[in-house]
């Protein structure tokens, strides 16, 4: 009695499947960090894949990620109302999406106080405190008067204790005057 020596190789030992597998579970993780095209990409992979249950489980997921995303692609009137989708976005802690659309609008208005205000928060928020600093110093050259705002804005309150940021918000105003006598070499 001789033993068929062709056994069915388990799931496991396919590694299409495993790679589907992998895909699909890099495409959850994706979607709970609300980063949805790199969800869509990976679940795209998996309906590819072999395996009809996995494909039609991320047929699912994908159809969510077409949908966050057609909702989050609207178009802007302005670059405003894009400025207040960013800060919408870092109030509820999603600080990425905020940072993409941020930077985003920081190559389309490069000299915008606003956008550099918001990247000045966000850092502070993040913990790149060094940044924030330099985004706010440049968002108060262009408009010296959100210093004030600053003053008040709790999103700063990881620079309060910071002498480099009361610099900022609280210039000698006999610092500015001498800095600006000193610079007629700055004219040769």
């Amino acid at each position: 009695m001789a033993q068929k020596t062709t056994q069915r190789k388990s799931v496991g030992d396919d590694p299409r499947f495993a790679q589907a597998v992998q895909n699909y579970e890099i495409g959850l993780r994706a979607m709970q960090e609300h980063k949805f095209d790199k969800a869509r990409t990976s679940l795209q992979k998996v309906i590819a894949g072999p395996s009809k249950e996995l494909a039609d489980r991320a047929s699912v997921h994908l159809n969510t990620c077409n949908q966050k995303l057609e909702r989050t692609a609207t178009q802007f009137k302005s670059s405003e109302e894009h400025y207040d989708y960013a800060v919408s976005l870092m109030n509820v802690g999603d600080y990425v999406s905020a940072r993409e659309h941020l930077e985003k609008l920081a190559k389309q208005a490069p000299k915008a106080d606003y956008i550099a205000y918001g990247m000045a928060a966000l850092d502070c928020l993040t913990g790149h405190l060094e940044d924030s600093l330099r985004h706010l110093d440049e968002a108060i050259r262009v408009n010296p008067a959100l210093r004030f705002q600053a003053r008040n804005d709790s999103d700063f309150q990881n620079l309060a204790e910071d002498p480099r940021f009361t610099e900022l918000l609280y210039p000698d105003p006999g610092a500015k005057l001498s800095s600006d006598t000193t610079s007629p070499e700055d004219d040769s």
